[in-house]
């Protein structure tokens, strides 16, 4: 279904609607009130050859599960070159129970830009069996890039699943020497383990067309 999500309006998903939408290089400013039943996915995709390498944006997600069953699926992935800065905010409140979150956010930093990810994720104390997993794993390439990365967990319910994980490093030297060893050039090397990096979050687009052309523009392969 469409929602206009422009100006930080609030949107209403009603029992049983569906929302899928994936921002590719756009700001992103949303909340979204989800009632019984309903589905948000969303992907946020800062992507380079689409983007300017001085660009600044923050992109924010407020999700506010109101009713039962719901469903939330939100996965971020910014590849920022040049003196980029990029900040992704994610808030999904539980406020009722038996509902489902999943949240992966992935950034890869080279040049001077930077990363910062927020995740806030509230799960109410009347929201019991609630399943809410949230994940930020982050790639550093250069020594002057930089990410920060702030996980907020309030989870006031006992009855629920709830996990969180965050990391930031940088390529693998076993993985591209054993590369190397074999042939493959450094350079040609290094751009697989970033691919591999990046597909766990293209893989989730539904639209075969648009994940297809994604991997085509990104040589993906």
């Amino acid at each position: 279904m469409h929602l206009n999500l422009k100006n930080m309006d609030t949107s209403t998903l009603h029992k049983g609607d569906r929302f899928e939408h994936v921002f590719l290089n756009e700001p992103v400013d949303i909340h979204i009130i989800q009632e019984a039943g309903s589905t948000v996915k969303i992907h946020i995709l800062n992507l380079p050859s689409l983007q300017e390498k001085n660009e600044e944006r923050l992109n924010r997600i407020i999700i506010d599960q109101t009713g039962p069953n719901c469903t939330t699926e939100i996965y971020g992935l910014a590849y920022l070159q040049g003196e980029a800065k990029v900040t992704t905010e994610t808030h999904v409140n539980h406020l009722v129970g038996e509902g489902k979150s999943d949240q992966l956010i992935k950034f890869v930093l080279e040049d001077q830009a930077q990363g910062r990810f927020l995740g806030e994720l509230k799960i109410a104390p009347d929201a019991q069996k609630v399943e809410s997993h949230q994940t930020n794993r982050n790639l550093v390439l250069s020594a002057d890039a930089e990410m920060r990365t702030q996980p907020q967990l309030e989870i006031y319910a006992d009855d629920v699943q709830a996990s969180h994980g965050a990391s930031t490093g940088q390529l693998d030297e076993a993985a591209l020497f054993y590369m190397q060893q074999r042939g493959i050039s450094k350079q040609k090397a290094r751009q697989l383990l970033v691919n591999a990096f990046m597909m766990d979050v293209i893989n989730t687009i539904s639209e075969e067309s648009l994940r297809e052309n994604l991997i085509n523009t990104l040589s993906l392969d």
